[in-house]
């Protein structure tokens, strides 16, 4: 599909790389941008319309579907990471995690494909990580819930193919946003994360993987899992 004269919805607009997203669509020319926030007050883009968001409230979903009716592209980037042992440790993050990036995100899903089919077909971008595919100690439930929304992700591009509807599947690693403070390894520029994936949107492709540590991680799904713990023992 083409980003110019495209209506977009983003999630998590307020910051990082939901912020970039909004930023690169209205540069490509999306006739309209909905900037969406749990704190919509925070958005200080200009030119957008901005609406407020909870994508693990059904209700806020609804009315944001109701809200904007004209949208063909769906920018799924609204997110939480949190921390801790899926063993011993509370399971309240754990829970909040599948139900943003999975739940959440199904319910976006859900809410908008119906929108985007009748305004002639368009794109999904889900936002997930290299996390999808493998897990460090201490982030068990981040790591389990992107693994859960990726595969989601494979299938509601199956299910939505034959409505005119693609869907892409967006893996990084590390990026230098607020999320990642602290973080001393490399990190990609979120601008850089946003071009990527509209370049994407705009070939049909159905998975964007942005960086190279991203793209080691797939490759090594072939070999052996030891071997490749083995670098963070």
């Amino acid at each position: 599909m083409d980003i110019a004269g495209s209506v977009a919805l983003v999630t998590g607009s307020n910051r990082g790389i939901g912020r970039r997203f909004v930023l690169q669509l209205l540069e490509r020319g999306a006739t309209k941008v909905y900037a969406t926030a749990r704190r919509p007050e925070l958005v200080d883009i200009e030119g957008v319309e901005v609406l407020p968001l909870d994508i693990t409230d059904d209700a806020s979903i609804t009315a944001a579907a109701a809200a904007a009716p004209d949208v063909t592209l769906l920018v799924n980037n609204a997110g939480i990471a949190t921390t801790g042992s899926l063993v011993h440790d509370d399971l309240t993050d754990a829970r909040r995690e599948m139900d943003t990036h999975f739940w959440g995100t199904l319910g976006m899903v859900r809410a908008f494909a119906p929108v985007i089919e009748r305004n002639g077909g368009g794109g999904i971008v889900n936002v997930l990580s290299a996390l999808s595919w493998f897990v460090f100690p201490g982030s068990g439930g981040y790591a389990a819930a992107k693994a859960a929304e990726w595969n989601m992700t494979n299938a509601v591009r199956l299910e939505l193919a034959s409505k005119g509807i693609s869907v892409q599947g967006l893996h990084l690693g590390a990026a230098d946003t607020d999320i990642m403070a602290g973080y001393d390894g490399p990190m990609v520029d979120p601008a850089d994360v946003a071009r990527a994936s509209l370049d994407g949107v705009e070939r049909d492709a159905a998975e964007v993987v942005v960086d190279e540590w991203s793209a080691m991680v797939k490759a090594s799904l072939a070999g052996k899992p030891e071997e490749f713990y083995a670098r963070f023992a």
